[in-house]
């Protein structure tokens, strides 16, 4: 596979894999372990996206979704910020107008002829469905193997007196 190919393909794929992670971020209603580490995982995955597509340029020129790279890199720092520092407004108007951001690029990306998914859609559908297939099923086995990996563990509180340490099975 030629550089700009692999470059692409895995700008595409990081892009869907935030565009699924995103709406388990949003609407799930628990802040938990899970919520942090799979926020982690799409602030990653934005970064790459956002970084990445400053080397997808189109006849040599950067066009508007370049632009929306670099609020989008903004907006995400904003967002991480904003939550390790408990302003979680802050953070949920951040990380939401990110993932909108993110959804414009990709209803563009996607209906404007000419560009490299609607070519890949007419020209090889199935490879097309198969990749946002597999991406889509890969966040979700994240999303459930944490949600799995969380349910085993206790969580113990500094004050807790030490026959609560005994009885949940954590002794220092």
């Amino acid at each position: 596979m030629e550089h700009g190919n692999a470059l692409l393909a895995s700008h595409v794929i990081a892009a869907l894999f935030v565009l699924a992670i995103g709406p388990i971020q949003i609407l799930r209603r628990r802040r938990d372990r899970v919520h942090r580490t799979m926020g982690y995982v799409w602030v990653l995955a934005m970064y790459y996206v956002c970084f990445s597509s400053f080397w997808i340029v189109t006849a040599g020129h950067f066009t508007w979704l370049h632009g929306l790279s670099a609020f989008t890199i903004l907006t995400v720092t904003l967002g991480l910020i904003s939550a390790i520092r408990g302003n979680i407004r802050a953070h949920l108007g951040n990380m939401v107008g990110s993932y909108l951001g993110i959804a414009t690029a990709f209803a563009f990306a996607v209906t404007v002829p000419g560009r490299a998914i609607p070519q890949l859609l007419s020209k090889d559908p199935a490879t097309a469905m198969f990749v946002a297939s597999a991406v889509m099923i890969s966040a979700v086995v994240v999303f459930v193997s944490l949600k799995q990996g969380s349910r085993g563990r206790k969580t113990i509180h500094p004050g807790q007196s030490e026959e609560v340490r005994q009885s949940s099975g954590t002794v220092s």
